[in-house]
């Protein structure tokens, strides 16, 4: 059975059901049905239109549903006779689907729950089993979301910069399970880019291709991360740089720089030093302040600082981190979240020759760590200050 091919037609299928009457909810469970069958059927009498026969055993699973339900009967005005058999129509519409699940009204939980059902074919259970929740909460999540967006109608053109951010949730939330989120969130945004011709889908597409690429050098056997700074560069995906480099190139040339594009820029610039040592900060530095000037986001401000300490030095960076606000390192009165802020001020303090700041710092980002691997993490940079000071 061919589940790439099953979830790549499942988006199409279910748009031409929505195109045809059918409310999302719905179409969307009987698209889920007709994959089901797919599953069961295909192995023995593989069809020589898959996604004319997934059309046709879905609309019939809708009509059955929609019938059977008597609390749906209003709804049977909206359906047509069954269509007659015959090639599923080629009109594409996946694009419609993206702005659907990324639809204002939804949590941004809920829009990356539902795009990777929707969109990207998954069952409730994978999803589930990627997000580390029982398979009963996951569906509760997704049909709260589809009840939400039951009834939209698209109007006007959706907004590409909302899509572009669930994908970028569900890129960040890595992999776990049978399903890697990371490379499902590039599949996806491939797709889109096959859909869209914008230079922000392009740019979000190399800066994930660019992060992607030194996956396999970011954790060590043991399973503790390895700053970018140790990382083994032989290990990182030569090829996955080079795509992302030249669609961040062609992307660049258009003249429409936004905040995914800048971000692939600082990537690249890491990606094409061939020693941490040899990265250009002084560069890096200056797109961060393209990217701070398009944003103002308060982790690109820390970030900011980081590249302003290695280009300037520590005390730089140091200086550049007091301009954020006037309270202490640990301070999130402007946004600035606390363990972020203080593991920069760590590092910038252990660049200087402040251990024993540098180690108190280190060890207060790890009590309010988001995660278990980076709490180990900082918790270990500050036992290891913590030993130097004591010899």
């Amino acid at each position: 059975m061919n589940e790439v091919l099953l979830r790549s037609l499942a988006p199409s299928v279910l748009g031409i059901l929505v195109r045809r009457g059918a409310d999302f909810a719905a179409a969307e469970d009987a698209v889920q049905d007709a994959l089901v069958e797919a599953v069961r059927v295909w192995p023995a009498d593989p069809p020589r239109d898959p996604k004319g026969w997934l059309v046709t055993v879905a609309w019939r699973r809708f009509l059955d549903a929609t019938r059977a339900d008597a609390a749906r009967r209003r709804r049977e005005d909206l359906v047509y006779e069954e269509p007659a058999p015959g090639p599923a129509p080629t009109v594409d519409d996946t694009l419609q689907l993206y702005f659907l699940c990324a639809h204002p009204s939804l949590t941004p939980s809920s829009a990356v729950a539902l795009t990777l059902r929707a969109v990207g074919g998954l069952t409730t259970r994978q999803i589930a089993q990627a997000y580390l929740v029982p398979e009963a909460t996951m569906a509760q999540r997704i049909s709260r979301a589809k009840r939400t967006v039951s009834g939209v109608r698209f109007d006007r053109p959706g907004d590409v910069a909302t899509v572009l951010r669930v994908l970028y949730l569900v890129f960040n939330e890595g992999y776990s399970g049978d399903v890697d989120l990371a490379a499902e969130a590039i599949r996806l945004t491939r797709q889109l880019a096959a859909a869209i011709d914008h230079p922000e889908v392009a740019g979000l597409l190399a800066l994930m291709l660019l992060h992607h690429a030194r996956r396999a050098a970011r954790t060590a056997p043991d399973g503790s991360l390895v700053p970018l700074a140790e990382q083994d560069r032989g290990r990182w995906d030569t090829e996955s740089i080079a795509e992302g480099v030249e669609i961040l190139q062609a992307a660049l040339a258009r003249g429409r720089l936004g905040e995914f594009q800048a971000q692939a820029a600082i990537a690249a610039l890491h990606a094409d030093a061939p020693t941490a040592e040899e990265t250009d900060w002084v560069q890096i530095v200056e797109w961060y302040d393209e990217l701070a000037r398009l944003t103002d986001s308060p982790v690109v401000r820390l970030n900011r600082a980081v590249a302003v300490g290695e280009a300037d030095g520590p005390r730089a960076g140091l200086a550049a981190l007091a301009a954020l606000d006037d309270s202490s390192p640990s301070s999130s009165s402007r946004g600035y979240p606390i363990p972020r802020r203080a593991a920069v001020a760590a590092y910038l303090h252990e660049r200087d020759g402040d251990l024993a700041t540098a180690a108190r710092l280190y060890a207060e980002a790890a009590q309010k760590a988001p995660n278990l691997a980076e709490r180990d993490h900082l918790t270990r940079q500050a036992a290891r200050l913590n030993a130097r000071g004591c010899r």
